[in-house]
């Protein structure tokens, strides 16, 4: 544990790459294997789901401190993290013990789960007593399933590619699928053992970066090939040994979720690793993205949301063929292999023709009526990657939706931003009343968030716990990738990934845009 709590401060003091990645190999190089194994779970992202709830560590932090609630409250309002203002307010430990970051999280963590509430507040108080500050932080933040570090998942793959003196590729294939946290799989990711064996293994995702110039900066056009941008979700179909699997670009199995699509994939041959998007089909079109969210959270579908939001994979690479990883093959190869694998089986992402750029700019204007996001650029002769690699990949995606709308709530942020007000509520005009129509939180400045957090402050109206509704008076520009009808929400509306742009002190309330202007936004999507 302390070793761990070292890496964990050496991560957060730091925002240079290169000082995250020493403090990483430096870790991996001497952590045994089981307390290594934990390391890389929670440093890819994983967690262990909440033990103990907030309401209780306010509590039993105030038993022992003999402080009021009020007061444990009022910490936690300036320090903006209930594990840090937790393990701060504690008295020191007298019984100090150091754990093994397995054993702690094995032992003393994962019983808690099931733990009746006198159990875990008899556990909690005896690792508060055994743990120093630093690490009883780590530990409140373990308990309650809130810990995250400061580091990339690129960042883990570089440095542990660095302690095996291995490929960064081949580290994120061994990382791919679901991580146990043990020290065989420990082993097997710094040895490769075993590796290549495992049938339901996904490859790293391939990504693109977001275009940074004009594409005919990119070189001639015809050694560029061009796809429409589906928006969906990004899946890979596995088919080997008479299994079929599907993975999401999360690492997560959904293949219960999309019935059909299992059953198609169930004709390809066996070996056959195809990458590509799940997008709600129906009458020879894409349904909006909301749609697809229908079925995102649902274990068991049932017959009659598979009618009304049929399912279908949009196939544009394939990774193995005949059990052949042909990801160093050119994409012109790949697309020929794949052409012959789905024939019949699923829709393929064909090219969008074009001839000069030129051409391409204007096909690209038609993205919103087919349905779709832009356009994908690849390179015909870039092997398929791992990550996000510069060069072979581009998103060129269409110029956001924007709206004006008016701020009328406002709720803390999280962290270090706790002290701040930060989530806003927006709202459009419908007639004379101002209806939401979108929260967002990110897009201004440290500046302009201070700015705007000591406006909310003094032209606050109501307090609805965490939340305040103020006086309709700033506009904000808003943009948005996706919008469409919904009837979940108060305005009619749901929007897609909005953010502020923004903030327009130019512009009175009175003339934010309208329900009615927002609503011409949604564009009909033709076969």
């Amino acid at each position: 544990m302390k070793h761990f709590t070292e890496l964990f401060l050496a991560l957060d003091r730091t925002t240079r790459s290169r000082e995250k990645t020493a403090a990483l190999v430096q870790y991996f190089g001497a952590a045994p294997l089981d307390d290594a194994s934990w390391a890389v779970y929670y440093l890819m992202g994983n967690r262990v789901r909440r033990t103990v709830s907030a309401r209780l560590l306010r509590e039993w932090c105030a038993e022992i401190t003999e402080l009021p609630l009020w007061m444990i409250e009022e910490c936690y309002a300036t320090v903006g993290d209930l594990a840090e203002t937790l393990a701060r307010l504690l008295p020191p430990p007298t019984d100090p013990v150091e754990f093994p970051f397995h054993e702690l999280i094995e032992e003393h963590l994962t019983p808690l789960i099931d733990a009746d509430e006198a159990t875990k507040k008899k556990q909690l108080f005896a690792m508060w007593n055994r743990l120093e500050i630093h690490q009883r932080f780590i530990w409140n933040k373990l308990i309650t399933g809130g810990f995250r570090v400061g580091v990339a998942k690129g960042l883990v793959t570089k440095a542990l590619a660095q302690v095996t003196d291995t490929e960064p590729a081949e580290i994120a294939y061994r990382l791919m699928g679901e991580w146990k946290p043990t020290s065989e799989s420990m082993h097997r990711l710094l040895t490769g053992e075993g590796i290549h064996s495992d049938i339901g293994r996904p490859y790293p995702f391939f990504l693109a970066h977001p275009i940074e110039q004009q594409p005919s900066n990119l070189g001639p056009a015809n050694e560029w090939a061009a796809e429409w941008k589906w928006d969906g979700i990004r899946a890979q179909v596995i088919r080997r040994g008479d299994q079929t699997l599907i993975w999401s670009r999360g690492e997560e199995l959904i293949g219960e979720r999309y019935p059909e699509v299992l059953t198609a994939a169930e004709k390809l041959p066996n070996g056959t690793v195809l990458d590509g998007e799940l997008l709600a089909w129906k009458q020879d079109k894409p349904l909006p993205f909301g749609e697809l969210q229908r079925r995102i959270s649902r274990k068991t579908i049932g017959k009659k949301l598979l009618s009304e939001v049929p399912v279908t994979f949009m196939a544009y690479d394939c990774m193995e063929a005949k059990g052949e990883d042909i990801r160093n093959r050119s994409f012109e190869e790949r697309q020929a292999i794949l052409s012959c694998i789905v024939s019949e089986i699923f829709r393929l992402s064909h090219r969008v023709i074009f001839e000069d750029w030129e051409t391409l700019t204007r096909l690209r204007e038609e993205s919103r009526t087919r349905g779709v996001e832009g356009l994908m650029l690849k390179r015909c002769s870039s092997p398929y990657q791992a990550g996000r690699k510069k060069g072979d990949w581009w998103k060129w995606k269409v110029d956001p939706y924007s709206i004006d709308a008016v701020l009328i709530y406002a709720q803390a942020g999280h962290g270090r931003r706790a002290n701040l007000f930060t989530d806003y509520t927006f709202a459009v005009w419908k007639e004379d009343e101002l209806v939401p129509i979108a929260k967002a939180y990110s897009g201004l400045t440290d500046r302009e968030i201070r700015e705007v957090d000591h406006w909310i402050r003094q032209h606050t109206l109501q307090k609805f716990g965490p939340v305040r509704s103020v006086d309709a008076k700033l506009v904000f520009e808003l943009h948005f990738e996706g919008i469409n009808r919904s009837a979940r929400h108060k305005s009619g509306i749901a929007v897609r990934f909005p953010r502020i742009h923004r903030w327009r002190k130019d512009k009175p309330a009175s003339e934010a845009d309208t329900l009615s202007s927002t609503m011409e936004l949604i564009q009909p999507i033709h076969p």
